[in-house]
């Protein structure tokens, strides 16, 4: 018999293969990527104004040309990408919101709250379509699965937990972290989950067991944001230790440590060409960087306070950041 943790490893290391060509040669990880975001410059495009309360978190649609926000004002905000317009004011959540996103469709959009909820709310008409409850403590992060089925949710109570969208019935609880977790984010394909959380972890969950794959040990300090590369192959993740993280999916080695923010790094995300990432710090600043080097490419200088998140265009070519001085920046 097959054990989930092997069968997981099998996965990672052969079935991405198809699609990624992956070697190491004097500890430089090489793909055969043809997009190169390297050479772009980002520049400010556009500031969001409106929030009466710190930003947590802005992302884009799925087609770029809306945007959604997460503020402490208690509310969610829907912006025109072009012309900077705020088109709705989402109402409901009865405390900080922390985390917002769009279904893959970009039809629906996805909150959480210190109110411990998730809600659902249709973009077009901005009414609130569900709330799903369960949580004891804040939640932290919620992410829609790939297919737009499914919800998972991070919280203070230790927990991350899958929901169902059509009923918004919790579907599984998956426990192991001893402290708040921070963050939760589906693999590409669906299959896995991975999590981190105060008590200086990342964990790989598999999504239909339940069970914890994979701990990820080295952060000194808190760990804030995670994600799966592109190909799955690697997890980028950052801390109030004030460096971001390389890992291998497979054997959850630490790869690359990146360090050069002067206060916590507050997020992370890989870019879509899965060699180059972007961080944000209480520091004030964005930065871009060379994961194999581990050099700083670029720092984007803006906003007046803590930068709490940021995002980046499915094509690489634009930037979001959000922060604790009420806006969001466009950069590209």
């Amino acid at each position: 018999m097959i054990s989930i943790k092997s069968s997981y490893d099998m996965f990672v290391k052969i079935f991405f293969v198809f699609f990624f060509f992956y070697k190491k040669k004097k500890g430089t990880l090489f793909f055969n990527t043809t997009q190169i975001i390297q050479s772009k410059h980002f520049k400010l495009l556009k500031v969001y104004q409106g929030h009466k309360g710190y930003v947590r978190r802005a992302r884009f649609s799925p087609n770029g040309d809306k945007i959604v926000s997460a503020s402490w004002d208690k509310t969610i905000g829907i912006w025109d990408r072009v012309s900077g317009r705020r088109i709705m004011t989402l109402e409901g959540h009865t405390d900080y919101v922390d985390d917002v996103q769009f279904s893959p469709d970009g039809n629906t959009i996805v909150s959480c709250s210190w109110d411990k909820t998730i809600r659902l709310w249709d973009v077009k008409s901005g009414q609130e379509m569900k709330k799903f409850e369960g949580h004891s403590n804040h939640v932290k992060a919620a992410q829609f699965s790939p297919d737009g089925l499914t919800i998972a949710s991070a919280s203070h109570d230790k927990t991350i937990r899958l929901w169902d969208v059509g009923s918004g019935c919790e579907i599984k609880r998956f426990e192991g972290h001893s402290f708040w977790v921070n963050d939760v984010k589906f693999s590409a394909n669906g299959l896995l989950l991975l999590s981190s959380s105060y008590d200086k972890t990342i964990a790989i969950w598999d999504v239909q067991s339940g069970k914890r794959l994979k701990e990820l040990i080295g952060h000194s300090d808190f760990v804030q944001r995670v994600q799966f590369s592109p190909n799955g192959l690697l997890i980028v993740s950052c801390s109030t230790d004030k460096t971001i993280r390389i890992w291998d999916a497979a054997s959850g080695a630490e790869l690359k440590k990146i360090g050069g923010h002067s206060d916590r790094t507050t997020d992370v995300a890989f870019f879509p060409d899965g060699q180059t990432i972007i961080s944000c710090s209480d520091d004030r600043t964005i930065r871009v960087w060379d994961m194999n080097s581990t050099k700083e490419i670029q720092k984007l200088e803006a906003h007046s306070e803590w930068v709490s998140g940021v995002d980046v265009l499915s094509n690489g070519d634009l930037i979001l950041s959000s922060s604790y001085d009420n806006t969001i920046c466009l950069w590209g």
